[in-house]
């Protein structure tokens, strides 16, 4: 299969692009900084938030290979802090790396996947997105963006032969939570004292979470799936468990749960 993933350089993007390369699909993947090349996969150099890097990462992809058969929406980034102290350009950035960064390339790919009545878009949400989690609210914000977008997307092109899947991680071992902004404000942890004790639970879930080649292996199986699920939660059961209590719960009761949880 022809394969077009963006953000490569490390996480998920990274371990994606290595399994399905050894599987012998042809990978290209999108980057903004340099990293260490991996092994028979083609890198553009593409910024989702620039138009015309994403229209040129795409058009190459179709030069060469004449099609793409699965489209994986990878690149991301987090800003956390307590919403009250979150700028407007903050909030801007979120979504516009988050969502517009897959909806930008999303323009140029579903022409191609239309055309050519076959296509596997695979959109990268997470717990967060199903859950507004404390002190992570803009994070939280850009990943429901996803999920509705990506419940809309799936209705309008089945007709044209496109399967499309959302994945919604919980808490792995990656470079995100190094490479996280936050609210440089000092008054946030004056006004929010629960947000460094919060912060600090977020932090060592993240650390001590799942390795993302777990989540590469269950991606590919997603990518050869005849009839993929609309969307799967790839986490420990702790965290599965928690998008089902709050499945059924009222949701007070959750949200005191979620309080506890992150000490707030």
């Amino acid at each position: 299969m022809i394969i077009l993933i963006t953000g490569i350089t490390s996480g998920f993007g990274r371990a994606m692009a290595e399994r399905l390369s050894s599987e012998g699909h042809v990978v290209y993947g999108t980057h903004r900084k340099e990293s260490e090349p991996i092994k028979g996969v083609t890198y553009i150099k593409a910024d989702v938030q620039n138009e015309e890097e994403c229209k040129a990462a795409v058009q190459r992809v179709v030069d060469e290979q004449g099609r793409i058969d699965v489209f994986i929406s990878n690149a991301g980034m987090g800003i956390g802090g307590p919403l009250e102290f979150s700028t407007t350009a903050q909030a801007e950035k979120q979504m516009d790396v988050n969502w517009m960064g897959m909806v930008r390339f999303l323009h140029y790919v579903l022409p191609v996947m239309r055309r050519q009545r076959s296509g596997r878009i695979i959109c990268f949400s997470s717990i967060g997105g199903l859950m507004g989690l404390p002190f992570q609210g803009l994070y939280s914000a850009s990943k429901f963006a996803i999920e509705g977008y990506c419940e809309a997307l799936r209705m309008e092109t089945r007709a044209f032969g496109i399967k499309v899947v959302v994945i919604e991680p919980g808490d792995f071992a990656t470079g995100f939570t190094a490479s996280r902004a936050s609210v440089a404000n000092p008054e946030a942890y004056e006004a929010y004292p629960s947000y460094k004790r919060s912060l600090e639970s977020i932090e060592h879930d993240e650390t001590t979470g799942l390795k993302p080649e777990f989540l590469a292996a269950r991606i590919s199986k997603i990518v050869n799936a005849k009839n993929p699920r609309y969307s799967y939660i790839v986490a420990t059961l702790e965290q599965r468990l928690s998008v089902l209590l709050k499945a059924i719960l009222p949701a007070s009761w959750f949200s005191a749960i979620l309080r506890s949880y992150y000490k707030l």
